[in-house]
């Protein structure tokens, strides 16, 4: 059945300023997983729906590890977000994706160890699929989008989710490289994870700001080089964001993700924690009743 779309976008806080949203409103929504990252500012965009969260909160206050992931996922939900888009900076493992350069990210290595990976939990159990974790039609999108506006864009690549906040020794970049993956960040997961339990089909386009330190002859990686690149791609991000929104079709039609948590729940309804299934009324109450 078609539908409208209603994009959500979790991305750094200058992202929504400059995009130029129409009818742009800043609110503040509440979530039983605690305080989200910020308030959301939601409008058009190019005629479409588009929500846009700040991850690491307003003037980048958040550290990686602290990011209410849950919250963040559960109020777009609260929001009526249909499709989920995640700009990310990322380090590059691959001699081929250059800083400047977008990645849209298909897989993901989760080396992450603090955080809460799920909604759901003791009295409530639930299994979905991760086997492809990102929506191959947002990412086909992005893709297009990229391209059209000139930029390097790489299609397909294996992302290294670390704890941080500190950048990998060489040895352990060396190590991601021989797994296999392709880029490193710090914010994936378990973003990706909490939206397919949302039954949200999530697409990232990551932007390229630094090689990561497996390079033996050069300096590893500094803060300082990964600012500068991303002021110098931020612009771009905006203008992807847009041709992407302006070639959207008119109408969205049923992903798959839509109803990935059909066969996921374990728990028998007369063993569910009800104090679980109240929380979990906006991510998941379309299977919970």
């Amino acid at each position: 059945m078609a539908g409208l779309w209603h994009i959500g976008v979790i991305g750094g806080s200058g992202l929504a300023a400059g995009i130029g949203i129409e009818h742009a409103q800043e609110i503040e929504v509440a979530s039983p997983w605690g305080l989200p990252s910020g308030a959301v500012t939601t409008g058009t965009l190019e005629g479409v729906r588009f929500t846009f969260l700040p991850r690491h909160g307003l003037g980048h206050t958040i550290s990686p590890a602290a990011v209410n992931y849950r919250a963040n996922i559960d109020v777009l939900k609260r929001c009526g977000v249909t499709d989920l888009v995640a700009l990310s900076a990322i380090g590059s493992l691959n001699p081929a994706m250059a800083p400047g350069h977008f990645v849209a990210v298909d897989q993901f290595i989760d080396r992450t160890t603090s955080r809460e990976s799920s909604f759901f939990g003791p009295g409530l159990v639930a299994h979905v699929s991760m086997a492809d974790p990102v929506c191959s039609r947002l990412q086909a999108g992005l893709i297009a989008a990229a391209k059209k506006q000139g930029a390097t864009v790489h299609q397909g690549g294996c992302y290294v989710a670390i704890e941080g906040p500190q950048f990998s020794t060489r040895a352990e970049s060396r190590l991601y490289q021989s797994w296999g993956a392709a880029v490193i960040g710090m914010t994936a997961m378990p973003e990706a994870r909490l939206a397919r339990e949302a039954e949200l089909p999530y697409g990232l386009l990551g932007m390229v700001t630094d090689y990561d330190s497996w390079r033996e002859s050069e300096a590893g990686v500094d803060a300082a080089d990964v600012l500068q690149v991303m002021a110098r791609t931020i612009g771009t991000a905006r203008e992807v964001l847009r041709t992407f929104a302006r070639q959207l079709p008119k109408s969205r039609s049923a992903s798959p993700i839509d109803r990935a948590l059909d066969h996921a729940v374990m728990t028998a309804p007369d063993h569910r924690d009800p104090a679980l299934v109240a929380r979990l009324q906006a991510v998941a109450g379309r299977v919970l009743g």
